[in-house]
């Protein structure tokens, strides 16, 4: 796989993974009276572009992009789960989402380190709009705790 393909793949994984993990969290904060609910349904929305955006870019290159897969997934609805229960305040959720998008950013920083100038300039671009959307959500985050 060449180097465009293995970043597009992994900005994609992570957009799939977080977009799951938003969507468990939002399930789980149904009937609970959250202020945080509508920053996180407004990051899922972001997620969800990103993630059919870049479902659009593999399609195009005829790569069947790899799921996240489904140990990965129970553990992060589990990690959720038992976060929402222990204590679902405002600033506990918001502690989990800040820790689970910079370890993402950290990750895709890693990766994007690892690309020199043979690398599609549109792809690096699309994965730095990626990471400032991810910075952003943190700092709005950041509000809550």
């Amino acid at each position: 796989m060449n180097e465009n393909n293995e970043l597009l793949e992994y900005i994609y994984q992570n957009s799939e993974m977080a977009k799951y993990s938003l969507e468990k969290l939002i399930n789980e904060l149904k009937g609970k009276d959250n202020k945080i609910k509508k920053d996180v349904e407004e990051i899922l929305k972001q997620y969800e572009e990103f993630y059919k955006d870049l479902k659009k870019h593999l399609k195009k290159q005829s790569i069947k992009p790899k799921e996240n897969t489904f140990l990965s997934k129970m553990g992060a609805l589990m990690g959720i789960k038992k976060e929402v229960i222990s204590d679902n305040s405002d600033a506990s959720i918001a502690d989990m989402l800040i820790k689970g998008i910079s370890m993402g950013v950290l990750d895709i920083e890693k990766k994007l380190s690892q690309y020199d100038e043979k690398t599609d300039k549109k792809i690096i671009n699309l994965t730095k709009k990626f990471l400032s959307f991810q910075q952003s959500s943190i700092d709005n985050l950041k509000k809550y705790l």
